[in-house]
């Protein structure tokens, strides 16, 4: 009985000094086997949007946001995007990380090839930032065709929600590494739900008491959310500037921790 070899068993191309590509192809290869489960995480934003940007939405009264009037439903949506790029990026550096970590000893595994763990670190961080750019894209031919934007500006979301997964994906990714069960998932839904429900996400931050806005201002989420409502309403100021700054900075940060942490773990 002859059994046929696959067609490739070695990577594509020359092995580089910098192989971080490699991991994005590993998952390529996984996810196109199993693709629907990468949508999981955007049929939530899309649910929020349908039932209280459009639903609630028709009894609510526009906003007036830089002299333009704005429809609720408009409002809500890039919010939305911008939720649909976190979840993206949490769960595939929580979840999906844990397991290769801690159970599947997939990453001790590539260890024994050329990669290095900065090469891991900067690999699933860039997956991340791929499904955040994924469900951007699908949310804004949502948002196109129920007719919530109306400015070729609004393309600009997609680079703004890559950088939107670059910074909880890295965050993401160094928190996973001091995970130990299970259980500390419910600590991410205790920090990833308030910053949904409290980020400028269904109404401007104006309405809170100025202490609470103060502490608001610190969401990384509301940074994600008021550079795509800016986007997709084609309202530029310099305050977009901080915004992005702010979750470059977050990003750094995180990839830098992840990197140190995972090459300790992986490394004992």
């Amino acid at each position: 009985m002859s059994v046929q070899a696959p067609t490739r068993v070695t990577p594509i191309g020359r092995m580089s000094e910098f192989r971080a590509h490699r991991i994005w192809e590993r998952n390529l290869l996984v996810y196109r086997r199993i693709w629907s489960v990468i949508f999981t995480g955007f049929f939530e934003p899309v649910f929020y949007l349908l039932s209280l940007g459009v639903g609630l939405g028709s009894l609510v009264d526009p906003f007036v946001i830089d002299g333009r009037i704005v429809t609720y439903a408009a409002f809500v949506a890039p919010a939305m995007m911008a939720t649909s790029a976190m979840n993206g990026a949490v769960m595939e550096t929580t979840f999906n990380i844990f397991f290769k970590l801690r159970f599947g000893n997939v990453y001790q595994g590539m260890l024994t090839t050329p990669l290095q763990p900065r090469d891991i670190a900067v690999g699933e961080i860039g997956w991340a930032l791929f499904r955040g750019a994924l469900y951007t894209t699908v949310f804004l031919g949502v948002m196109a065709v129920m007719g919530l934007t109306d400015t070729w500006w609004s393309l600009l979301t997609i680079p703004g929600a890559v950088l939107i997964g670059f910074a909880f994906g890295s965050v993401g990714l160094a928190a996973c590494t001091w995970m130990r069960s299970w259980q500390d998932f419910d600590l991410v839904s205790m920090v990833t739900m308030p910053l949904f429900l409290f980020s400028g996400t269904f109404f401007p931050i104006e309405g809170y008491p100025e202490a609470l806005q103060v502490v608001v201002r610190f969401s990384p989420l509301y940074h994600g959310v008021e550079l795509l409502r800016a986007l997709t309403l084609g309202i530029f100021d310099w305050s977009l500037l901080g915004h992005v700054a702010f979750l470059l900075v977050m990003g750094v940060i995180g990839a830098t921790i992840a990197a140190r942490r995972i090459d300790g773990l992986l490394r004992k």
